[in-house]
């Protein structure tokens, strides 16, 4: 569950993180680093398509700066996965209701990936 998110910073059961990350249904969290620093492209998806989750959050900063392109969009729907691209303040309200949703679902868990970018 992510506590709180402030520009350059969000906090995550617990624990506070101070760069991009990719947020896993489990709990995992990892360094999310794109080739580009305002533009999410194929490459920076893969590691999160990999997971074969049901749904992938991208967050575009804090005023929506990033921009996701047609191939990375294109990448992710054509595996059936589910996409929200969204602010990093309503993207992060959205993961958690997802996620939240999902716990509530006896012995069901939604497969839910959040890229978060903290700032811009």
């Amino acid at each position: 569950m992510i506590e709180e998110y402030k520009f350059g910073s969000i906090t995550i059961n617990g624990k506070t993180y101070e760069y991009d990350v990719e947020v896993r249904w489990t709990g995992e969290v990892l360094k999310w680093w794109r080739g580009e620093s305002h533009v999410v492209d194929v490459k920076d998806v893969k590691r999160a398509v990999e997971q074969n989750p049901e749904l992938i959050i991208i967050s575009t900063g804090e005023t929506g700066l990033v921009k996701v392109t047609d191939k990375a969009k294109t990448e992710i729907l054509s595996r059936g996965i589910g996409l929200i691209i969204d602010k990093t303040e309503e993207a992060v309200k959205t993961f958690n209701i997802q996620k939240g949703e999902s716990e509530e679902e006896e012995g069901k868990q939604k497969k839910v990936i959040g890229l978060f970018h903290l700032t811009c």
